[in-house]
């Protein structure tokens, strides 16, 4: 029986699979979560993240307010090109294209048909596309760690990706247990979608740096009577770390640039001599 603590969360920002940078804003969200998440005693022993910018800036921004010390402790972020957020191919970075008034088809999907022809045309990527690029992750990375033989440790894995993807991982890991779904479980206080009934499927959407909390317990075929494999869902799009935080007034989404100081260090006494 192997037990993997997983954080699945957004890195801040939305620009598809372009490698833009943090914002002022992004950069303090994600240490905002980083802080948050140690304070509340997540060691994590695996950081994996997309290899887009902005997510590993995320990425190290969480390991860096881990608590230094201890070799169960992960010291690097292992980039992810699985990872990444869908490609939205021609419409990268483009404005939305509005649905034509008496039109049946959305802006969208008439300017596809008028030009999926075109030799420089690039469609968006597929639902099965993500499927495959998360389900890939999960047989290289996870399913070892929680198949292992002899884990001398509790594993707890952060995941840093994007939005979209995210969902699609989330369905990923739920297609590990087949239609078992009885074995899925929600943390008292947790609930998911907006009221009614939602499958678990469909956790919602994702804030910038909101993150998924799972606890996965899977059961060897070796271990005769031993309690079934199941998922706990312990936060569902988690954002108690914005709480207070408000927006850098005319910098916050602007670039974020390391050469720069932090505004509070022109307000620090400098020490008398």
């Amino acid at each position: 029986m192997e037990r993997l603590s997983i954080t699945s969360l957004k890195s801040t920002g939305s620009a598809g699979s372009r490698d833009s940078a943090l914002t002022v804003q992004g950069v303090l969200q994600a240490e905002r979560l980083g802080q948050h998440l140690a304070a509340s005693g997540n060691r994590y022993t695996d950081v994996f993240t997309s290899d887009l910018q902005r997510a590993v800036k995320t990425a190290e921004a969480l390991l860096a307010a881990q608590p230094k010390g201890g070799n169960s402790l992960a010291s690097t972020v292992g980039l992810e090109p699985n990872l990444r957020e869908q490609d939205f191919g021609f419409y990268e970075g483009k404005p939305f294209y509005a649905r034509q008034h008496g039109s049946k088809k959305s802006g969208k999907d008439r300017h596809r048909s008028e030009h999926e022809e075109d030799p420089d045309f690039q469609d968006v990527e597929s639902k099965e596309s993500m499927a495959a690029r998360t389900t890939s992750f999960i047989d290289r990375y996870l399913k070892p760690l929680l198949l292992e033989e002899s884990a001398e440790r509790q594993r707890a894995v952060a995941i840093v990706s994007h939005g979209i993807l995210l969902s699609h991982l989330w369905r990923s890991i739920l297609g590990m247990f087949g239609t078992n779904k009885s074995a899925v479980t929600l943390a008292p206080g947790v609930s998911i979608g907006n009221g009614g009934v939602t499958p678990l499927e469909y956790l919602g959407g994702w804030s910038n740096t909101g993150y998924l909390e799972l606890d996965i317990t899977m059961a060897s075929d070796k271990e005769a009577g031993s309690p079934a494999s199941k998922i706990i869902i312990k936060t569902v799009n988690g954002k108690d770390h914005l709480k207070g935080l408000k927006r850098a007034r005319g910098v916050g989404s602007s670039q974020y640039d390391e050469g720069q100081k932090k505004i509070d260090s022109f307000f620090k006494k400098t020490k008398a001599a």
